[in-house]
């Protein structure tokens, strides 16, 4: 039962993200430290290429398969974010619910913890005949205003 209840708390650190691993039974190899202290110290969203490279510039060898396969492994279990993008797949440090602003001129992905007020809820509850337990926005926009 405790198990259960530790296995579902957000994730919003690096030890949170090594205690999930542990919990899960997922091997903490060096390789995946690397992943997720790089993600942590990062606070941006990734690509694998990204990831790879700036590895290797620290010094940190690591395979691109080895990449791949722990970024599957980690975003599989809810231990890191995976957005698909038509251009590839970013990876971030948060796994627990939230939206994204996404700066078209400079191309990032930000996270923002947004609450909807409770009467927008239920308005999409009435339209839908859905519950409504979670939800996520993507909001786009610019850094400069385009001239």
């Amino acid at each position: 039962m405790q198990k259960q209840a530790e296995s579902t708390k957000p994730i919003r650190s690096l030890e949170d993200a090594l205690e999930r691993c542990q919990i899960l039974g997922m091997r903490v190899s060096r390789q995946r430290r690397f992943i997720l202290e790089l993600l942590w110290q990062a606070n941006e969203h990734l690509s694998a290429r990204e990831i790879y490279d700036r590895l290797n510039q620290e010094g940190k060898e690591i395979g691109h398969t080895s990449v791949y396969q722990n970024l599957e492994a980690l975003s599989s279990q809810g231990i890191i974010e995976c957005i698909e993008r038509c251009d590839g797949r970013l990876y971030g440090n948060i796994s627990d619910a939230h939206s994204h602003v996404n700066c078209l001129d400079t191309n990032q992905i930000l996270d923002v913890h947004i609450e909807l007020p409770e009467e927008f809820i239920r308005e999409v509850e009435e339209k839908t005949g859905v519950k409504i337990t979670e939800y996520t926005i993507n909001f786009y926009g610019y850094r400069q205003v385009p001239s």
